[in-house]
């Protein structure tokens, strides 16, 4: 056969050698994979190389000698690549590729392969009395790298088998692998056409499969690997904070910082929790700067006023900056910082204790095992959204805020929550809920009957069992007032980043920040670009300490509920100002919407002012110094105050929304009924009111206590019955866009009148 003849050749290529008048040498392709190894850019690329060149070390001489400079990079913080380990590198190498380390194969004794698939790559050695003859590494395509481990080391078997065909066929050999399930695969149960046609293409050899535990097969296990270590160094890359820098000089030009550091550098237990690091100060783990520097107030604006630090109170606000950063008188600095910010003295709610008895849900076992669900809705038309669903899990406090469109539908919800939350997280055990009509949906109920989900209900007029998600509604909208008060059309843009602030926020109740919880690790800031040293030695101890650390979530929820469960039956404290003091004002509901309809009253500002006090009124009512030309009632209730924080010299003003006519002055007209509800345990008197000059759609629900101290003189016995022939009768009241519905109950005789 012509084709398969060659003359007057100087070399030749036989049975993987090259053989030429020189003699026999290594075919270069058989240890190409050796000589093509990346240079090793971290410590899991170095230790990859020794361990494959270590298997080996009784053929190489002076091994332990040429490796030294490579082992020595694999030392805790020590990895500094130079001209020492790239000969070393270099060296081995060489000695890997060429005998007495690659022997010539001799066919009277049987052959054995080793093989392992890993990560994005195959890899395999063939090898007589444990010496390597030849490698063999293959990179994964991506369609193979979804299969399952069991097909990827199938696979290396195969390919290796093939690889090595003219050595095999004909003969007995042994092949190795740390999958113990293929050493019976030739007797198992075929399960799909592609295991089919692996072990196909295997008929005609005799061979044997043997288990070696993945430490013992180090060669292989090596070879398969080195295909992840090429695409890992292209993708890596960090940002770097200019102003890292600068702090560090500061700290430089700090006196006192500077005789600590003495203190501590001459006896380092001298000033507890203080340690030098790398040149630098830190305390209790974090970087000491200097409390005189110029970028305190630009942190401080960073980490509470931008939508990274959402608005949050001074608690949230100090976790996030003292997670990297400490300074002297630190707390009283960003407590200050929070407490005289004009935007969360105006867009913020009153945060006072609630009174009487809690009574808190379960904890639950489990994250996303048992989740709670909300809307809020009202809010202005964003990019066709004007809803949002508000889903929590109630362990971890982790919530996921998705954007809505009116109208939706019971099936609409159903599967926007399967897209949504059973793709990411599964099926809950059970949800709380409020006793809204779209839960009361049959659909609904039927969807999640079928997976086996409870779905709790909560009993009417009690808010607080579902209290989760009304907290974090209220957060939420917060966060949207902040940041769309000046252009409310624009809320959906900052949803994103309100979930991100929400959950990587610190939360009392559970001692971290929902993604602490989830994730096994703290959420990255700016300021952990400071440092340059690499995480790689801490990932392992942050996973080990999640079980941990899920295991002491339960306790901190308990704890956190019996803490909000004795501030919750407290009283309600007394609160009082004194004529002179300026404070901001919160405006009823029914003088913001009743006067003129406003389509964005979820994203209003909740407090208006400051305005000056006059005078007390009675015992719970000030009266208000407002603008000339304000035509409302300047008497206040003391729950509708909040103290201004702050040099406050000039006097606020109100929306231009609350101008009105004469003929239009707020003022209760007639009470139509009466109930009592249940808020945070206690029950509360309120009366229906019909408004002076206002049609009955517009009537609505308020406190008695708000009543009589707003308006003194006015009567709240019962001056008009609604009659509708002893049926119910639903009205309107003027909430917002998606007015809410209230049932007033009455009877078609009153006892003693017709």
């Amino acid at each position: 056969n012509q084709g398969k003849c060659k003359f007057g050749c100087t070399q030749i290529d036989y049975l993987g050698h090259i053989i030429s008048g020189q003699g026999v040498a290594v075919d270069p392709a058989k240890v190409q994979c050796i000589q093509d190894w990346p240079t090793p850019r971290n410590v899991k690329g170095v230790r990859g190389f020794l361990g494959l060149t270590g298997y080996y070390r009784k053929f190489i001489k002076n091994y332990g000698k040429i490796a030294k400079p490579l082992t020595e990079l694999t030392k805790k913080d020590n990895f500094s690549w130079g001209s020492e380990a790239s000969l070393a590198f270099e060296q081995l190498k060489q000695v890997m590729t060429t005998s007495p380390v690659l022997i010539l194969p001799n066919f009277s004794l049987p052959f054995e392969i080793e093989c392992d698939a890993a990560g994005r790559g195959l890899g395999a050695v063939l090898m007589q009395n444990k010496q390597p003859i030849a490698y063999f590494s293959k990179a994964l395509s991506e369609g193979n790298l979804t299969k399952s481990v069991y097909e990827k080391e199938l696979m290396a078997l195969v390919l290796s088998i093939q690889h090595w065909r003219h050595y095999l066929l004909g003969r007995s050999f042994v092949v190795y692998t740390d999958h113990k399930s293929l050493k019976h695969f030739l007797q198992q149960k075929i399960s799909s056409p592609d295991q089919q046609c692996w072990l196909s293409k295997l008929l005609g050899y005799q061979f044997e499969v043997k288990y070696k535990p993945g430490p013992e097969n180090k060669a292989a296990d090596a070879l398969s690997r080195c295909h992840d270590e090429m695409e890992l160094n292209v993708i890596v890359s960090s940002p770097t904070w200019l102003e890292g820098q600068r702090l560090l000089q500061e700290v430089s030009q700090d006196a006192y910082i500077q005789q600590i550091i003495q203190e501590v550098t001459k006896a380092p237990n001298s000033k507890p929790g203080y340690y030098i690091k790398q040149g630098n100060l830190f305390y209790q783990g974090r970087l000491v700067i200097s409390a005189k520097s110029p970028s305190i107030p630009l942190l401080l604006t960073e980490f509470h006023s931008t939508p990274m630090g959402g608005h949050s109170g001074f608690l949230r606000t100090y976790r996030r900056i003292a997670a990297n950063i400490y300074w002297i008188g630190m707390q009283k600095c960003v407590r200050d910082f929070v407490r005289a910010c004009d935007i969360c003295q105006r867009q913020k709610y009153a945060a006072t204790t609630p009174g009487g008895l809690l009574q808190p849900l379960p904890i639950p076992n489990a994250i996303w095992e048992e989740l709670s669900i909300d809307f809020i809705t009202g809010l202005p038309k964003s990019k066709g959204f004007d809803a949002i669903l508000v889903v929590v899990d109630r362990l971890s406090k982790y919530s996921h805020f998705i954007l809505l469109k009116h109208p939706y539908s019971a099936k609409s919800i159903a599967e926007l929550f399967v897209k949504e939350i059973v793709r990411l997280h599964g099926i809950p055990s059970s949800i709380v809920s409020d006793r809204d009509p779209i839960f009361m949906s049959h659909f609904w109920g039927e969807l999640f009957k079928l997976q086996g989900t409870t779905l709790k209900m909560s009993s009417a007029y009690h808010p607080e069992t579902d209290g989760q998600t009304e907290v974090i509604n209220r957060c939420l909208e917060s966060y949207l007032r902040c940041f769309a008060s000046e252009q409310p059309k624009t809320w959906s843009y900052w949803i994103p980043w309100a979930e991100f602030w929400y959950n990587s926020t610190y939360h009392i109740s559970i001692g971290k920040s929902p993604f602490e919880v989830v994730y096994g690790r703290q959420p990255p800031t700016i300021l952990k670009f400071l440092s340059n040293e690499t995480k790689v030695a801490a990932v392992a101890l942050e996973l080990s300490e999640r079980d941990e650390a899920l295991a002491q979530l339960k306790l901190h929820l308990l704890k956190a509920q019996q803490q909000m469960k004795k501030y919750a039956d407290n009283k309600r404290r007394d609160l009082k100002f004194e004529v002179g003091e300026w404070v901001f004002l919160k405006l009823r509901p029914h003088r913001q919407h009743s006067v003129v309809k406003r389509i964005n009253q979820k994203l209003a500002a909740r407090f208006y002012g400051p305005f000056k006090i006059l005078a007390k009124m009675g015992a719970v009512a000030y009266k208000l110094e407002l603008p000339s030309d304000s035509r409302i009632h300047p008497v206040f209730h003391v729950s509708l105050l909040k103290k201004a924080v702050g040099n406050y010299q000039v006097q606020g003003s109100l929306p231009k929304e609350l101008d009105i006519t004469d003929g239009e002055l707020i003022y209760p007209d007639k009470v139509l009924g009466n109930r009592v509800t249940v808020v945070a345990g206690v029950t509360v008197p309120q009366s229906l009111i019909q408004w002076r000059n206002k049609s009955v759609e517009e009537v609505t629900w308020e406190d008695d206590a708000y009543l009589r101290g707003q308006f003194p003189d006015f009567s709240l016995e019962v001056k008009a019955l609604v009659k509708e022939g002893g049926v119910d009768r639903d009205v309107d009241l003027d909430y917002g866009p998606k007015p809410k519905l209230w049932r007033v109950y009455t009877r078609k005789r009153v006892k003693g009148k017709e």
